[in-house]
């Protein structure tokens, strides 16, 4: 009876997804069919946005070092039916590495430096991988401090947080650099989409998260992370031939920011009688389905599907 039960809950699993991916106009499939052929050999790694949270679960359950919620926007492209997924490693809570400016070292979800590790030595990343995505970044520049400095203390503290963070910019877009190279150099012909980050507030919004001047310092630190992101890929490619594409989400998120009336495609809940949810100012359901609407317009999947 319980393995009929797990049946039940992966076949609807498989069917949710398949209803996104053919909404998004990917070829979607049941997941027990066998993969089309040519394909797409996909691999993901990064943080929390990439790991899915805000999918599906609003809580980090405890002990979990690599926390994945689903179904997030890896998920969604894995149900088109040019892409197998041969591992996504992206963990909610990851820092790139250890020599991160603002790593905390009470901190023990898997870096990225450590995803990508555990990708090439099992053989899940290799030369013939046509599809890398992650995002990767945020934590690196203490996003979660900056957003508590914002939210919750006075706007001296918050503009201290926000030029901590955009002090630590100009380490953290070498650190992405070598990143990026250190993947294409363990998949020498993937593509590698980085995808940025929505801008989470909208100040004219009547729902008041913080004060709106600091909602547009807080935007206007987004914006240099998501071009200190753009750059690391532009210079990976010169520097490494890296195949890496910057894919932007700013404007196809506009409109629907974690504090708008309507639509918002990001986590925000306010109740005061509950914890602080794990998933706050991370997409949605929707909001991940827009990020995978935003991969497939960036990466021709049919242009990278090889034959098996």
């Amino acid at each position: 009876m319980a393995t009929s039960a797990v049946r039940r809950r992966h076949s609807a699993f498989a069917a949710g997804l398949a209803t996104i991916a053919m909404a998004l106009g990917f070829a979607a499939i049941p997941a027990e069919a066998a993969p089309s052929s040519p394909r797409v050999d996909y691999v993901a790694l990064g943080d929390s946005y990439t790991a899915g949270t805000g999918a599906g679960d609003l809580y980090r359950p405890p002990s979990t070092p690599c926390w994945q919620s689903h179904p997030g926007y890896v998920d969604i492209v894995d149900a088109d039916s040019l892409v197998t997924l041969a591992a996504n490693r992206a963990c909610h809570g990851a820092v790139l590495s250890v020599n991160s400016p603002l790593y905390d070292n009470v901190i023990i979800t898997p870096t990225v430096e450590q995803q990508l590790r555990d990708l090439t030595t099992s053989r899940l990343l290799t030369p013939q991988t046509e599809l890398v995505s992650l995002t990767a970044g945020g934590n690196d520049v203490g996003v979660s401090r900056v957003l508590g400095a914002c939210i919750s203390s006075t706007m001296e503290a918050c503009q201290a947080a926000v030029h901590l963070a955009v002090g630590a910019l100009s380490s953290v877009g070498a650190a992405l650099t070598q990143t990026y190279a250190a993947i294409h150099r363990a998949a020498p012909r993937a593509k590698i989409a980085v995808l940025g980050y929505p801008k989470l507030f909208d100040p004219n919004s009547p729902i008041q998260v913080m004060a709106p001047e600091r909602q547009i310092l807080f935007n206007e630190a987004s914006t240099r992370l998501n071009a200190t992101i753009a750059t690391a890929a532009a210079t990976a490619n010169v520097l490494y031939r890296a195949n890496t594409q910057y894919v932007d989400v700013t404007q196809r998120f506009a409109g629907h920011e974690a504090n708008s009336i309507s639509a918002p495609w990001l986590v925000l809940i306010l109740d005061p009688t509950l914890p602080p949810a794990d998933a706050n100012f991370h997409p949605n359901l929707e909001g991940h389905v827009q990020y995978a609407a935003a991969l497939a317009s960036a990466v021709s999947l049919p242009e990278l599907a090889r034959l098996p």
